[in-house]
This record gives structure tokens, sequence and C-alpha cells, in this order.
């Protein structure tokens, strides 16, 4: 069974930015093991689902017409 998409490419893209400079954080600048949570936007980046946008009704990821 495989989760429905609710991210548009844009946002997965952030997400990947975002979390990759958050896990820097454990190697280089502050070295804060706080930078692990980088790890959660790009799991939901590269899996294009994620479960806040669910409880939050949003959804960037175009609806498929068919």
């Amino acid at each position: 069974m495989s989760l429905p998409k609710n991210l548009g490419t844009i946002d997965r893209a952030l997400r990947i930015v975002a979390g990759l400079v958050l896990i820097s954080l454990v190697f280089v600048g502050p070295q804060t093991p706080w930078g692990w949570i980088g790890v959660v936007p790009l799991l939901t980046a590269f899996v294009g689902f994620c479960p806040a946008y669910v409880l939050l009704g949003l959804r960037t990821c175009p609806m498929k017409h068919g």
C-alpha cells in the first residue's frame, strides 16, 4: 500500500535543502545533536507524503484529474 502524495515538487525540494542543512549542524557549526531532526523533512520529501499536512488539511501536490 502506498501513501497518497501530498507534497509538490517545490515543497519537496525545500524539504531536502532544509533537511540537509539541519543534518549538517551535527557535523559543523554548533555541532548539536538536534540537527538530526533534519531526517524528518528528508524522509517526507523522499516519500512525498507529510502526515502533518493531513492533520492541517494542506496539500501542495497538484490533484490528478482522470
